[in-house]
């Protein structure tokens, strides 16, 4: 618990984002120059202008990809003249912008900080086409000092040396296999499923298209999403193209945090408060994909957004605006089985548009989703939003409730939130060297351009132990297993040397 007087109560007081759409990557924005241009025109949002920028005792950037700054915060420090006593990065994983949001207010309300700003970019667009082109990008890295930041709750690796064995190496290899769990969970046949896949994802391609800093801004029916063609070929079955984060971006965003009496010292207006009211994270007792005990659940992400709401004393029923990290299909849908949420709420379930048409800027997509939401809430379109972020494979979770509304004088600590009872958790091992009969729990079929490459399968040997496999290697069974529902199918497993095979009868 920390308390909070009137004057020590968090609030947002402003936001900034932006979209380089495709600028030849000899003039694109670096990462300093984006952050920096992040920074003064959060400042400038909130009226306080180079006075809040001056004021900061706290900066806080999450990880950039690819840029290799010794201090990052250090940097922008210097290039804003700000003189911050704490300086943060983050680790890698989209829920940690709003984690280290959450931890950033627990400072203010706790009385050790007045005036933060946290604040991420994603230049992978740039950066690949200067690969392919052979441009040789200038990218500032030095700060005048050596110290280094302090990072905030560093990562291990999403995947282990087992999974990427068998194929589970990115991001679109494994929600798959999370979203056939779920399309199990619910009971629906494959056409039923990929209906509600379109019907989940096509109101996010509506707001993306009245955003303008969407990297697709571009309303596409359901059936459009989920109907595969040339344009949108199969990636991982059972998502084409079109329903898969798109990290190529350059984009950029920050939110600029005081309390409310240096808000009110450096003259922010109070229409343009956004209290901060609660938040938590949770991560996932088995953090490999491949040891989850239920793959159609997540007992982590339950825990982190009722923790989340529960700490800022609001009901569901309550929240007017979500923006549900929405890397894939899967992220979505399990965060509505974990709230207990219809797909067609119609308060929606994103502000941004969603990872696959707003963009995936890599690790600071919620940055954008804090920045947005106080926008709606600002222009009072709702009073109170939950905002919630996803690292990894549905593996470390956060969430962050926001307000209009003013929260009571004890907030609760941000930070993890306790597991909750009559779920499973802990982790199924793997058998290593598998053979019998065995019953498929999930599975996936990764696609390259020319059709199905790969079967991938998590099941359950007779006696009960948990197996990854690979299906044989043919086109026709591949064909055939994305043409009929696998789960539960039964089938025999064998190692044949480098790795198990599973067969389906």
């Amino acid at each position: 618990m920390v308390s909070a007087s009137e004057d020590t109560r968090p609030v947002i007081v402003g936001t900034a984002q932006l979209t380089e759409r495709d600028v030849d990557p000899r003039d694109a924005m670096g990462p300093l120059a984006m952050l920096g241009q992040m920074a003064n025109e959060a400042a400038s949002d909130s009226g306080a202008g180079a006075r809040a920028l001056t004021a900061l005792d706290a900066i806080a950037i999450v990880d950039v990809a690819a840029w290799r700054a010794k201090n990052p915060p250090r940097v922008l420090a210097e290039a804003l003249g700000a003189r911050p006593g704490r300086e943060l990065v983050s680790g890698v994983g989209g829920e940690a912008a709003i984690a280290m949001f959450n931890d950033l207010a627990v400072q203010i309300a706790a009385g050790r900080s007045r005036v933060a700003l946290l604040a991420g970019c994603n230049n992978l667009r740039t950066l690949r086409r200067a690969h392919r082109e052979g441009v040789s990008l200038d990218w500032k890295t030095d700060a005048g000092s050596d110290a280094s930041p302090e990072v905030f709750r560093e990562t291990l690796p999403g995947s282990s040396e087992t999974e990427k064995h068998y194929g589970m190496k990115q991001p679109t290899d494994i929600y798959p296999m999370f979203e056939n769990a779920l399309r199990g969970r619910r009971g629906l046949d494959l056409e039923a499923h990929r209906k509600r896949m379109g019907a989940l994802f096509e109101p996010f391609t509506k707001v993306a298209a009245r955003n303008p800093h969407a990297w697709f801004p571009v309303e596409r029916s359901a059936d459009e999403l989920t109907t595969v063609t040339d344009a949108n070929r199969m990636v991982g079955f059972p998502y084409p193209k079109y329903l898969n984060a798109v990290l190529e971006t350059d984009q950029a965003a920050a939110v600029l945090l005081m309390s409310a009496s240096a808000a009110r010292e450096l003259g922010v207006p109070e229409d343009l408060w956004v209290y901060w009211r609660g938040g938590a994270d949770a991560i996932e007792a088995a953090w490999w994909a491949s040891e989850r005990p239920d793959h159609g659940e997540c007992p982590a992400m339950k825990a982190s957004l009722m923790a989340a709401l529960d700490r800022a004393g609001v009901a569901l029923a309550g929240v007017d605006r979500f923006d549900l990290y929405s890397c894939f299909p899967a992220a979505v849908g399990m965060a509505c089985e974990m709230l207990g949420l219809e797909i067609d709420d119609p308060r929606g379930l994103t502000v941004t548009g969603g990872l696959p048409y707003f963009g995936g800027p890599a690790n600071n997509y919620t940055t954008h989703s804090l920045a947005q939401m106080c926008l709606e809430l600002r222009a009072g379109r709702g009073r109170t939003g939950l905002v919630t972020g996803n690292g990894w494979y549905l593996t470390k979770h956060s969430a962050a409730v926001l307000s209009t509304e003013p929260p009571g004088a004890a907030l609760e600590s941000a930070g993890a939130a306790a597991l909750p009872s009559g779920m499973p958790s802990e982790a199924v091992p793997v058998v290593a060297e598998a053979e019998g009969a065995g019953t498929v729990e999930t599975y996936t079929v990764t696609h390259g351009r020319a059709g199905p490459e790969r079967g991938i399968v998590i099941g359950r040997l007779d006696d009960g132990r948990r197996f990854l496999a690979n299906t044989p290697d043919d086109r026709a069974l591949l064909e055939a297993f994305v043409a009929r529902e696998e789960l539960g199918r039964g089938g025999r497993v064998r190692f044949d040397g480098e790795r198990n095979v599973f067969d389906p009868s």
